[in-house]
């Protein structure tokens, strides 16, 4: 957002509020593109969790992401605040306290979306994460849902390709993937960071309603 208002010589207000309206033009369409859908529905869904932080290693967000496996479509990606967790957790806890946990909430979220768009009995397909057979069951109980073990990521497509002859999970990777190399700030390696999460849905919103009308055109 800095570099945008160097570049085009306008206080950074000014690209933030314009953020804020191309981000609620997106979610209408958005909404508009998801009731289309309901004219012929999805029959194979895939999701996933992309992580990256807030500022620093210590606050990560989490972002669930569901796709149309066969049309390539981004159906929904909702930010939340998690904990950090492995070797950092200790650290994180040390300097900004305990971490509330909304990442429930955002799959919550994410599946209310797909209610209505993705066919009572469609494949879906995940990993292993602990959490996601609850939602499933709750909104797709008739569905035929596969897990998948996860897999060491490869060199390319920023490690969410992963090194795998036939990878099942390869549609929601490779949307991953995409979305790391098209928003600079989930670029791995970058020192553009999110410093608030409502800015990171918002930019969010905006790829997703791009991705779906320019990368991939429906048909």
């Amino acid at each position: 957002m800095r570099r945008a208002a160097i570049i085009l010589n306008i206080h950074r207000k000014t690209v933030k509020r314009k953020m804020d309206f191309l981000a609620e033009r997106a979610r209408e369409r958005h909404d508009f593109f998801l009731d289309s859908l309901k004219k012929d529905l999805v029959d194979h869904l895939q999701f996933d969790d992309l992580i990256t932080t807030e500022h620093t290693k210590l606050k990560p967000l989490s972002i669930s992401i569901a796709i149309d496996a066969k049309r390539r479509f981004i159906l929904g990606a909702e930010v939340s605040v998690i904990p950090a967790f492995g070797l950092l957790a200790k650290f994180s806890r040390k300097k900004y306290g305990r971490r509330s946990n909304g990442h429930k909430k955002g799959l919550s979220r994410l599946f209310h979306r797909l209610e209505g768009v993705v066919k009572k009995n469609a494949t879906i397909k995940s990993d292993e994460h602990k959490n996601y057979p609850e939602f499933v069951h709750k909104f797709f109980p008739n569905g035929h849902y596969q897990r998948f073990k996860g897999a060491k990521g490869s060199i390319v497509g920023q490690g969410e390709l992963k090194k795998l002859k036939r990878d099942p999970l390869f549609m929601i990777n490779h949307t991953c993937a995409m979305l790391r190399a098209n928003i600079n700030r989930l670029i791995r390696k970058t020192w553009c960071t999110t410093k608030d999460p409502e800015m990171l849905q918002k930019h969010l919103d905006i790829y997703m309603d791009f991705h779906n009308t320019i990368l991939v055109k429906p048909s």
